[in-house]
């Protein structure tokens, strides 16, 4: 079960214990629900400790009752302002955003304390001194930074904020409760009365509508605003290229003309402007591919004074049937190109000294497979992940399945047999033959038998098996081979 309440610092909502004090809960949720707290002040704020609200008027007005619980404000029985407040033992004030009833002693009964409307919300942790003296009943769950708005409040002697805090709307997101007879819910939120709106004290809105009904204090905010926004387009024009640095400003003894006659030449603006002071170039844009005049030019002179003197003196005049325009020049073109070209030749002889990409050799280092400091033969090809080895293994393999004559000779394989590399010489299977297995018993039993002997019937055999392989396979793919075979 939770309340929205909408202040002029923000919104909070707020969770109700509805399983520990159901009264209470009830009490709030229906004065929620009824609109009695709109405009109601928050006072009596205590720094990390606590603020009150609930009452509708406030302690400030002099028509204030304190507040009335919902069966009062049904009835208008006196009787039924208040009722006995609930303290659940397990409910303590240990964090922040607890949210308790305010209470009072019962005229007759000191032990037993009343609750109506005022509600309190603790700023603070551990502030168990409102145990047995406000009556929780619900947390705050979201918000949290509106109570720090109100803990950072300006506030007076008594705790009441020089700037109102009040509470603009409620609205009620889940009741379990009936409702009890007589109660009607507006269609609306009703506005303040008058006993209400003479406990303002200083406005929320008023500090903004002095600001906007000042024109100096609008002419400066909307110089801000403008200035913001140049920063912010000159530093993506900076990130772009297009600028050297966000700070660059157009030079100040360059005048921008426009409105020429399209027959006014360089000379004709140099000649009449001459007069003011030393130029050092003046230049008439023109169309890169047709060379006709764009009807604007750039005029710089040697010193800001000159610069200042052509401006005040040739706006407007008549040149050539043309009343011509002067201003300031805006352009940081011709800068930006200066520290482009600076820039790049920089890049250009940094690389050509040092190497690499940009200027840095470590940038043009790839290294795809193997570290270079592992690899100790550098033939100039591709570096292989596979060894040596392995590859010729994989050759031979390929080699025989393709039906192509072995890849070594008798005589090189005898080289590597007596060399005594085993790296080399391929490996066979035993064979199941039951006379082979004889064989190799009879070998295993007595030792006895010739290896060199063995070795080259074995490989006789093997070359004998090959080669009736190697024609049979002629024979199949075509006959021309196998008639050459047989000449």
């Amino acid at each position: 079960m939770s309340v929205l309440l909408e202040t002029s610092a923000g919104d909070i909502v707020i969770d109700l214990l509805v399983d520990y004090v159901p009264k209470m809960c009830e009490n709030f949720l229906k004065l929620c629900k009824i609109k009695y707290y709109n405009f109601a002040p928050v006072h009596s704020i205590q720094k990390s400790f606590s603020f009150q609200t609930g009452d509708p008027l406030g302690p400030l007005s002099a028509q204030s009752d304190g507040g009335t619980s919902i069966w009062g404000v049904l009835s208008n029985d006196p009787t039924d302002k208040a009722f006995p407040a609930l303290f659940h033992p397990k409910l303590k004030h240990l964090e922040r955003g607890t949210v308790s009833m305010a209470t009072a002693p019962h005229p007759s009964d000191p032990e037993m304390r009343l609750a109506a409307s005022q509600f309190i919300v603790t700023l603070g942790d551990n502030t168990d001194y409102l145990d047995g003296k406000a009556a929780i009943f619900g947390k705050v769950v979201e918000g949290f930074d509106v109570l720090e708005k109100i803990n950072d409040a300006i506030v007076d002697e008594r705790g009441h904020p020089l700037v109102d805090i009040r509470i603009k709307h409620t609205v009620v997101l889940d009741d379990p409760y009936p409702d009890p007879p007589g109660l009607r819910e507006p269609s609306s939120s009703p506005p303040p009365s008058k006993a209400q709106l003479a406990t303002v004290r200083i406005g929320e809105d008023e500090e903004l509508l002095d600001e906007e009904a000042n024109e100096e204090a609008a002419a400066e905010a909307e110089r801000r605003r403008k200035e913001r926004e140049a920063a912010a387009q000159a530093l993506t024009l900076e990130m772009m290229g297009d600028l050297p640095f966000a700070e660059v400003k157009p030079p100040e003894n360059v005048l921008f003309v426009c409105k020429l006659n399209p027959v006014t030449t360089d000379e004709d603006l140099e000649l009449i402007f001459s007069r003011f002071g030393k130029i050092l170039s003046c230049e008439v844009i023109r169309d890169r591919k047709t060379g006709d005049s764009l009807q604007y030019a750039f005029i710089e002179f040697e010193d800001k004074k000159s610069c200042e003197e052509a401006y005040y003196k040739m706006d407007s005049v008549l040149i050539d049937d043309r009343r011509i325009h002067v201003d300031f020049s805006q352009s940081v073109s011709r800068l930006s190109d200066v520290w482009r070209s600076e820039t790049n030749t920089k890049r250009k002889h940094a690389a050509v000294r040092t190497g690499g990409w940009g200027g840095v050799r470590e940038l043009e280092k790839w290294r795809k497979y193997r570290n270079e400091d592992d690899e100790r033969v550098d033939d100039g090809g591709y570096k292989m992940v596979h060894g040596i080895e392995e590859m010729r293994g994989r050759h031979g393999t390929d080699d025989r399945a393709k039906g192509d004559a072995p890849r070594q000779p008798d005589a090189d394989r005898k080289d590597d047999r007596d060399s005594g590399s085993g790296l080399d010489r391929p490996r066979h299977r035993r064979s199941r033959s039951p006379r082979r297995d004889r064989h190799h018993d009879d070998a295993r039993g007595s030792r006895r038998l010739d290896d060199g002997r063995s070795d080259r019937d074995r490989r006789d055999r093997r070359d004998r098996d090959y080669r009736r392989e190697r024609d049979r396979s002629r024979d199949r793919h075509g006959g021309g081979r196998a008639d050459d075979r047989r000449r």
